[in-house]
């Protein structure tokens, strides 16, 4: 069973910035995607963004040019460096990981963007 452990949500004023961080119990696979998604109230789990193995990444549109993700697949951890923070990125971030094997999530970590 691989565990991921998120780490870095918390509480920030508009326009601030907070950086989240994903450990994988599980080495490096070249086909594994890590990602981070996020939940708000009342809302539908959605993509914020994506990253292969080999460094092709997808965001959501609403983030894009604010959230920067990125991997180290020596430590095979996954960092979402969020810009630019807006009330509406009020949510629970959760980190994902899909591997050949199934997909994985962590328990999540809230972030509150207060205007």
């Amino acid at each position: 069973q691989v565990q991921l452990v998120e780490s870095g949500g918390g509480s920030v004023q508009a326009g601030g910035s907070l950086r989240l961080s994903c450990s994988a119990s599980r080495n490096y696979f070249r086909t594994d995607v890590m990602g981070w998604y996020r939940q708000a109230p009342g809302k539908q789990r959605e993509l914020v963004a994506r990253i292969t193995g080999v460094g092709i990444t997808d965001y959501a549109d609403s983030v894009k040019g604010r959230f920067t993700i990125s991997r180290d697949n020596a430590e095979n951890t996954v960092s979402l460096e969020m810009n630019s923070l807006k009330p509406e990125d009020t949510a629970v971030y959760y980190c994902n990981l899909i591997t050949r094997g199934g997909a994985y999530w962590g328990l999540g970590t809230q972030v509150t963007v207060s205007s």
